[in-house]
Order: structure tokens, then sequence, then C-alpha cells
């Protein structure tokens, strides 16, 4: 109404100043004329339109968030990690010429050890995504010179679902697993192969995990998570965990950038049907809440975080509460531009161990351990990183570590004098004749040198090697046990049109763990050496065109009867061979 009366307005204007400018005019003229126009205006109203366009709101500037800035430093950590050997891992189905979102592979090799793994998923017109992905491995017979069974089989499957929304994104997932390993590490010379056959050495652990994901667009919440899992075995063991992740976001008018707060919540809540004494139940439950506050500042050439990592935790079966706090710095300055850069940090942490944890490390454990957390009361490092040629990039660093009840590995007294399955009237489990291992907490202070390489050849080859010393200082212990203290491995990586070729070196060297001279309650012991070992591995295939590729895995090509752990030896030459397809829905 008013752009129209606006209008007329102007006309109404513009009529009576040209009526006026035409009769001046006039009087110039020999002849004199009026002309009036006289015309009627009907004025109409539009019908309504309905406005398709949503109407974009600007948030108030102190409810803005604030843009995000990463400091990514490159600080590797210190590894204890002992490989896994005689499982079939992950086969890499190499490079691929056209992008997939779904797989089918299967193999067989030696061993009797059947291979299946896929990957389902499917993206929907509505902005979410569901699928699923299932992996099995397996291995049916047993390894040479052993008199128990040694096979084992691994099964796991997981589903998700994600939607996209307005304002955040979730997702939801459940996972499971089931795996069956066996206590086969006897001492043959010390336990009669005439009671062997009556040792069951079978333990199966199951396990299940759900998860629910956020992740806010625009908010002070940036992500959060709340997750469930549960895990036992064949042995009447059962533990639960639940964690609340929440990272916070804040913008703040007195600093430059974003304060960022990490928020966790963990419940933990577990037994066991006796210990190794069979005297008593063991139970365990930790609460323990984290909040990590940080600030990035990126001034010149120097990346600096400021950080700390507070902690209250609560020991429900002994009645204990602690309050911890850690510093949770790190500095990085180019010395040399992108050739030559410094880094160097502190920090601490306090870790909640799990019988999850320790199966994944050593399957061969009795369903006996006592649980209790670990405090990382210190944790200083120093390094340098860079690039040289555009080709080598290498990462040199030390550190030193304090640690409070750091879990180690030791070999479990055997019960049996070794020509009976029977202890006090009372028949054997089979994990009591010297072949598990439970758990002994220490204060271990851990100095490290860790070494770095890669090397791009070319864009078809390249190389990568790591190297690492550790030294171990315990207060109790004799030994650090099973944590060795030279570990290095090499991977090469080769590719060629359709062929693709990956082989690993991995060298571990010797560990230290107990040999009693008598049997259970007996501590009387000795030391004895796990011998040093290089296991060569070998990972390549074929790909026939974007949808079919063939693969071929080889483990231990040297056929070495290595030790993982104290007379567990692992498998010799390991061969699997399969196909994989890919394809879209």
């Amino acid at each position: 109404m008013k752009k129209g009366f606006l209008i007329l307005t102007c006309i109404s204007v513009f009529n009576v100043f040209s009526q006026k400018k035409t009769t001046e005019k006039a009087k110039d003229t020999l002849k004199t004329e009026v002309v009036e126009v006289v015309t009627t205006y009907n004025p109409k109203i539009a019908d309504a339109n309905k406005i398709t366009i949503n109407p974009s709101i600007n948030l108030l500037e102190k409810t803005k968030k604030q843009p995000l800035k990463y400091t990514i430093f490159s600080i590797p950590v210190a590894s204890t990690f002992i490989p896994k050997s005689g499982v079939i891992k992950g086969i890499d189905v190499g490079v691929r010429e056209k992008i997939y979102g779904n797989f089918v592979a299967v193999g067989f090799g030696n061993y009797t050890s059947p291979y299946f793994e896929t990957f389902l998923h499917k993206k929907t017109d509505f902005q979410s995504e569901f699928g699923l992905s299932a992996k099995h491995n397996a291995s049916y017979e047993n390894i040479e010179n052993t008199v128990l069974n040694s096979d084992f089989s691994n099964s796991e499957m997981s589903l998700f679902y994600k939607q996209d929304a307005r304002y955040f994104d979730w997702k939801v997932s459940v996972n499971s697993e089931r795996n069956h390993y066996n206590w086969y590490g006897i001492d043959q010379n010390y336990i009669s192969n005439s009671i062997t056959r009556f040792i069951n050495e079978r333990q199966e652990y199951n396990f299940f995990n759900a998860i629910g994901e956020m992740d806010f667009l625009d908010a002070y919440v940036d992500k959060s998570s709340l997750s469930f899992s549960y895990f036992n075995d064949d042995f009447n063991s059962k533990e639960i965990l639940i964690g609340l992740n929440t990272d916070l976001d804040i913008p703040t008018s007195f600093l430059r950038d974003n304060l960022k707060i990490g928020t966790r919540v963990e419940y933990l809540n577990g037994s066991f049907g006796s210990n190794y004494a069979i005297t008593n139940v063991l139970n365990y439950n930790f609460f323990t809440v984290r909040i990590a506050p940080e600030y990035n500042i990126t001034y010149k050439d120097f990346a600096i975080k400021l950080g700390a990592k507070i902690f209250t935790s609560f020991d429900g079966e002994n009645s204990i509460t602690n309050f911890l706090a850690y510093p949770d710095m790190k500095i990085q300055k180019a010395l040399l531009k992108e050739y030559l850069q410094f880094f160097g940090g502190i920090s601490g942490d306090l870790k909640t161990n799990s019988y999850k944890d320790f199966v994944d490390e050593n399957p061969f454990v009795s369903p006996t351990m006592f649980i209790t957390q670990t405090a990382e009361r210190f944790n200083a490092f120093v390094g340098f990183n860079g690039v040289l040629n555009n080709t080598i990039s290498y990462t040199i660093s030390a550190s030193f570590k304090n640690e409070q009840d750091k879990p180690l590995f030791i070999k479990n007294n055997s019960k049996s004098d070794g020509t009976t399955t029977f202890s006090n009237g009372i028949v054997l489990r089979g994990y009591e004749y010297g072949n598990s291992f439970g758990v002994v907490y220490d204060d271990v202070k851990t100095t490290s040198i860790f070494a770095e390489l890669n090397y791009e050849f070319s864009k078809r080859l390249n190389f990568e090697t790591h190297i690492q010393f550790d030294n171990y200082t315990t207060s109790h212990q004799n030994e650090a046990w099973n944590l060795p203290k030279i570990q290095a491995n090499f991977m090469a990586k080769y590719k060629i049109e359709k062929w693709y070729a990956t082989s690993t070196l991995l060298f571990v060297g010797n560990r230290k763990d107990i040999i009693y001279t008598d049997i259970f309650p007996s501590t009387t012991s000795t030391t004895q050496s796990i011998p040093s070992f290089l296991d060569i591995n070998l990972n390549g295939g074929y790909h026939f065109n974007d949808k079919f590729t063939a693969f071929l895995k080889v483990n231990n090509i040297l056929n070495s009867n290595y030790q993982r752990f104290a007379n567990f030896e692992v498998q010799g030459f390991q061969l699997l061979a399969g196909v994989t397809y890919k394809f879209d829905f």
C-alpha cells in the first residue's frame, strides 16, 4: 500500500508540473490552447503469495562461534607394543582406481585359516546413512610342537546409523566381538604328556558396545558421546564400562582464540570368580571425572599449547578418593622453516586399566587379576622433526616418564607338579599349569629414544622405518617383565599400474620373565630371557579391474618359531590368498 501511494503521488506531481510547464510555453506561441487530461485510477491489491524463502537470522555477536584454529603437534608416543602373531591382520586391498562404498573379501590360508570381511553402507535422500561391517578370521590347525590346542578365532560385527540434522549431526552404533584362544603355552619339559589330555585350555571372550555420538555445528558444545560396554569370559568374569565424553569450545572476550575444555565421566565395574589362590572373589569399581582445559596460541613461528588435566577418582572397592592434577603443555618452534622444527612438552595422565585392555594386549592372561588405575605422574619429551628435499621426513625425540602402578605381565606359577591335575583335592583349571599370565604393578621410570625416517623414493616406491630404545627402572620388581628394550620396524610400499606390494620387517628385542623353582604357592624363582625375534611379512595383490582384486598375504617368511610370551610359540610360515569385490548399491 505504501508503495502504491508513493507512485500515485509522483504521478500527480508530475502531471501538475507538466501542466504548469505547458501553460508557460503557450504564452510564447501565437495560438493558445488548453489541454485538460482527465483519467480515473482504480487501485487493486494483488493476490497474496506464500513466501518460500526462509528468513536469515543473524545471531548476536556474543553468540557467534569463533573461527577454529588448529595447531598440530607432531609428537611421537612412546610405545611398549608387542605384536600379535599368528593372527591374520586386515587385508590391504591396494589403491583403488575408483572409489566404491562397499566391498566383500574372502580368503583361505594354511593352518586351515578362513578369512572373511565386508563393509556395506547406504546413503538415503534424507541426509542419513546406515551400514554394516563384519570380519572373521581363524586358524583351526595347531602350531607345530604344541601338545595342547593352539587354534584361535576372531569374529566382530558392527552396525551404525548416521543422521545429518540442521544444528547437529548424530550417530548411533553397536559393536560386538567373540574371540576364542587357548592357554597352550605349557612347559613340556615339566608337564607330563600323560596328563595334558585332561587339561581344558579353552577360553572365550565376548564383547558388546553401544555408542551414541553428537557433533554440534555451531554451539559451545563441540562434540559429545555416550558409550556402554560389556565384557565377559567363560569363567564368570564380568566387566561394565560406561563413559560420557563432552568437548566444549568456548569463545572468550579476553583471549584471541577459543578455550577448549575436554571432559570425561567414566564408571568401571567388574569382577572375577576368584583370585589365583582361589581364596576370594575379586571385585573392582572406579568412578572417575576428568576435566582438561586447553588453550592454543600461534605466534610467528611458535605453536604453544597451554593445558592441564584434572582428575577426581573414587575407588569404590577400597573407599579411596584421589584428586590429581597434571600439566599438559606443548611447544613447537620452526628453526629452519619446514626443514627443522623443535618440539617439547610435559604432561601427565590417569588411566583406568580394564580386563578388556589386558586381554587385547595379551589374550593369555588368567581371569584372576587385580585391577587398579595407573597414574602417569610425569612425562617430559623433546625432539626435532622436519623434511629434507621434499622426499625425506624425519623425527628424533627423547622422553622421560614416571608411572605409578604400571601393569606388567608376569607368568603364573603352576599348581601342578607335572604329574597330577589336582591341587588340594580340587581339579585344576586350564590356566593353572604355568600356562597363563597375571599382572603385577610397580612404579616404573622409563627413558626413551625414538627415531623415525620416511623416504619417498618415487610415486611408486616409498620407505618408512622406526626404532625405539627404552630403559626401565623399577621400584620393587627385578625387571620390567615382558617389556623389550628395543623395537624396530621397516616398511616398503610399491605400486605400479595394477600391481601393489607392501613388505614389513619387525624386530623386537629380548624380554624377561620368571621361572619358578617350585609349585604354587611358592614364589621362589629365577629370571628367564625370552629371545629377540625378526618377523618378515609380505602383502601384495593384483587389480583385475576397478571391482576385482586378488590378494596374497605372507607372514613369518623366515618360518621362525619365536615366542611372543614365554612358552607361547607363534605359527610358522603363514600364507593367505583371496579376492576382493567392490561395488555400489
